[in-house]
């Protein structure tokens, strides 16, 4: 089947996640530069939020371009990946609204480990419906196989330093900003 609907789908889903994760950011009472002091957690946490909202909805672009078509379990693989994502509003704003403690920065690392999870879940979906050129372009994938790894410690440390473990979350976003041309530079290869 086409892949038209279920880009759509997602970039309504992600639209939508994005929204409501602003919306949970409460205007402080106040003019003053002290009043916005108890909203900074919140803030942090949306900026980073965003930035992996933002991290998946490039990745997933690029991801359902090299793939030709959509079978079932990729379908049912991108609705698994945007549960993940779907949970990132509440996790965003309970670590926000909690100035980051530690039970709270727990539950995000573990949101945001079952989101990649989820995501390598619909990329060998894709790849066994027969997306050579999306197989072709992931490789060895390090930036996906090292970023579970650091979530799991961030995951553990969050008990003993959620700071410790916000700055492993922090790192795994920069990994993905940069931008990964892995997808692009094969399909251009391929002429697509």
């Amino acid at each position: 089947m086409g892949k038209t609907r279920l880009e759509a789908f997602s970039d309504g889903v992600i639209a939508i996640i994005i929204t409501i994760m602003v919306l949970e950011m409460k205007v402080p009472h106040g003019e003053s530069l002290q009043a916005l002091a108890p909203v900074l957690p919140v803030f942090l946490s949306y900026v980073l939020s965003f930035v992996y909202v933002g991290i998946y909805w490039n990745n997933h672009h690029h991801m359902l371009h090299a793939a030709a078509h959509v079978d079932g379990g990729a379908l049912w693989a991108n609705l698994h990946l945007l549960f993940w994502l779907s949970l990132f509003p509440f996790a965003t704003a309970w670590m926000g609204e909690n100035h980051f403690a530690a039970l709270p920065t727990l539950l995000y690392g573990a949101v945001l480990l079952m989101a990649a999870i989820a995501y390598w879940v619909l990329q060998r979906q894709l790849i066994a419906a027969g997306a050579g050129k999306l197989r072709d372009a992931v490789g060895r994938d390090w930036k996906g196989k090292l970023s579970p790894v650091l979530y799991v410690a961030g995951i553990a440390l969050a008990s003993w330093s959620p700071t410790l473990a916000q700055a492993v979350y922090v790192t795994v976003a920069l990994l993905w900003l940069i931008p990964d041309r892995r997808i692009e530079r094969t399909l251009r290869r391929d002429g697509v």
